[in-house]
């Protein structure tokens, strides 16, 4: 099954990524990763009130280091990955380190990267090295009471998170293996194990970060490749999303509906042959993909939440 994604209307970014839908605030929140900005959006009809909708931004969130990814939390603030740690943002004014995981001190520069709630409201975080130095990156779990744990060590590029509808998968990718891995995930105490390839993404792409569905199918944003591509549980080929950018970074099921898979692309990387044959790199696209996405929870740093089926069983952003 092949479609193709519609561009949206907020201005294109740099390296623009981790899509996650806040339900509570019914809008988008999006970041673009080295002019450290957290975006807010929400869904509005076209036009001509056909095809998906598209997104209109609302305000912006300007950090003082680069943002990795953003989650809305149970007390209605944001955390950020960002730098090298993790930020609470109650609002633009105001922010706050909570944690950092300790980063050897090698002489090599760090980031964080994509960063996704587990279905207990824990937040996974991956790190990379700015010259992309093989093995530099580590995936960290913050817990909400501000503990740290490191999950996985040498990795090169941390993407692409994402938990099975009954939340004992995580699929994973580093994007310089150009594979997605999978893992037995403990939705109880946030333990991965048995590591194993999920699907490769071939020579023209890496994968980056990832979506879940109820039907346990995997969307993956592929970098360099101008595609989004769908894998069924069991790894084989189910969809591919024609993307008219070819750094395609993230994506993820928003709205009411859950049903409108959002993907973010970017510019950075590109060559100037690229960049004028792709005007509409670095914009947020669309489409209606016939799937179901996964509720993201948030971080749960506030009063317990009930849980419910759908509450429970969870998902979800450059190369970057």
């Amino acid at each position: 099954m092949r479609m193709t994604a519609v561009p949206c209307t907020p201005r294109p970014g740099r390296l623009t990524e981790g899509p996650v839908w806040d339900p509570r605030r019914q809008e988008l929140l999006w970041v673009d990763i080295t002019a450290h900005r957290i975006h807010r959006g929400r869904l509005v009809r076209r036009g001509d009130g056909s095809g998906p909708p598209d997104v209109l931004w609302q305000a912006t969130l300007t950090l003082d280091r680069p943002v990795g990814a953003v989650a809305p939390c149970d007390s209605g603030v944001l955390v950020a990955a960002a730098g090298t740690a993790f930020v609470r943002l109650a609002d633009a004014e105001s922010s706050t380190e909570i944690a950092a995981p300790a980063v050897p001190e090698d002489g090599i520069r760090r980031r964080m990267n994509d960063a996704k709630c587990d279905p207990r409201g824990r937040l996974l975080a991956g790190t990379m090295a700015w010259d992309v130095t093989p093995g530099a990156g580590s995936l960290y779990r913050l817990d909400p009471d501000g503990g740290v744990t490191t999950l996985l060590d040498s990795v090169t590029i941390s993407n692409g998170l994402g938990w099975s509808p009954d939340g004992r998968l995580l699929y994973y990718a580093d994007s310089a293996t150009r594979r997605v891995d999978v893992f037995d995930y403990d939705p109880a105490s946030g333990a991965v194990s048995g590591r194993r390839p999920f699907a490769g993404t071939g020579a023209d792409g890496e994968p980056d970060g990832l979506a879940v569905d109820t039907e346990g199918r995997v969307w993956v944003a592929v970098w360099g490749a101008g595609q989004v591509r769908a894998y069924t549980p069991d790894g084989q080929p189910h969809a591919v999303v024609e993307v008219a950018a070819s750094h395609v970074s993230s994506c993820a099921f928003v709205g009411p509906d859950l049903d409108v898979l959002v993907i973010t692309t970017a510019t950075e990387g590109l060559t100037p042959e690229q960049s004028r044959a792709e005007p509409d790199a670095g914009r947020l696209f669309v489409c209606r993909p016939g799937a179901t996405g996964l509720p993201v929870p948030p971080f749960a740093d506030g009063p317990a939440r009930p849980r419910t089926p759908s509450a429970t069983a969870h998902q979800q952003g450059a190369p970057s």
